[in-house]
């Protein structure tokens, strides 16, 4: 069964800070990871662009003004093309209408519009409906008058309990299958990962796939249990995910397509 993990809570030292680039001041979120060999960069889907350097005890990186300044202003036109993408989409998730009554969310690859029920009865906890509405599918969130918790919290946690039982029943579909165990199933909320799987048998995957459609939660799934046999991305692999998923790249492209509206805050 899925366990709910929220991950560790000590990791890479992360700053704000601000980049002189030709085309204007830019804000980037640099991480300072002992796993990091050099500089690299990324767009972030929630923080934008993310510069990852090594810590200062590897040797070579005590000192390290002046390198990742170099390093941006090099790539300058790719920065600015890559924000300008995010920007787009920030655009739209904030188009959606955010955590509240009235906003929108995906769910299971569709739509829903979030509506706050009258309180349901003090004495049964708050509750988390998914109903057909007029326009476009609806969950319904009833919260005891005694509830403190935010909105987005509260579809949070019922998001996870959601992903957990389906995350389920596909292990349970595709692992015998595959002829693999895993040793263990945790879902995190990982900013760039839809699912890994290490050499130990672990298998992990991000809550926020029960927001796809449920043929993309499906296809991570089997990738990942394919990993415990073949741990590379070869002809090998790719011919056992297809054989149990034979639209694996249609259901990765949705992932790639609209990972962004997944990753609200």
């Amino acid at each position: 069964m899925a366990s709910m993990e929220r991950g560790p809570t000590d990791g890479p030292i992360e700053t704000h800070e601000m980049a002189r680039l030709s085309a204007g001041p830019t804000r980037y979120l640099l991480r300072r990871s002992f796993r990091a060999l050099g500089l690299r960069m990324t767009i972030d889907p929630r923080d934008g662009l993310l510069v990852t350097m090594p810590t200062p005890d590897r040797r070579g990186w005590a000192n390290p003004d002046g390198r990742v300044d170099r390093f941006l202003g090099e790539h300058e036109g790719w920065i600015v093309r890559q924000l300008g993408r995010f920007e787009r989409q920030r655009a739209e998730v904030a188009a959606l209408g955010g955590m509240r009554d009235g906003g929108r969310v995906h769910y299971r690859g569709e739509i829903h519009r979030i509506r706050v029920g009258e309180p349901a009865d003090p004495i049964q906890p708050t509750s988390v409906e998914r109903v057909g509405g007029d326009a476009e599918d609806e969950l319904v969130i009833r919260p005891t008058i005694r509830e403190r918790r935010p909105i987005g919290l509260i579809l949070e946690a019922w998001f996870r309990e959601r992903a957990a039982e389906a995350i389920d029943v596909e292990v349970a579909r595709h692992a015998p299958a595959l002829g693999v165990t895993p040793a263990s199933v945790v879902l995190r909320d990982p900013a760039t990962r839809w699912g890994s799987a290490s050499r130990k048998g672990r298998l992990m995957f991000s809550w926020r796939l029960v927001l796809a459609p449920p043929a993309s939660l499906e296809t991570v799934v089997v990738h990942e249990l394919a990993h415990l046999r073949i741990p590379g991305h070869g002809p090998d692999f790719w011919s056992l995910v297809a054989g149990r998923r034979n639209d694996h790249r249609a259901d990765r492209a949705w992932l790639r397509r609209h990972s962004h509206l997944l990753h609200y805050r």
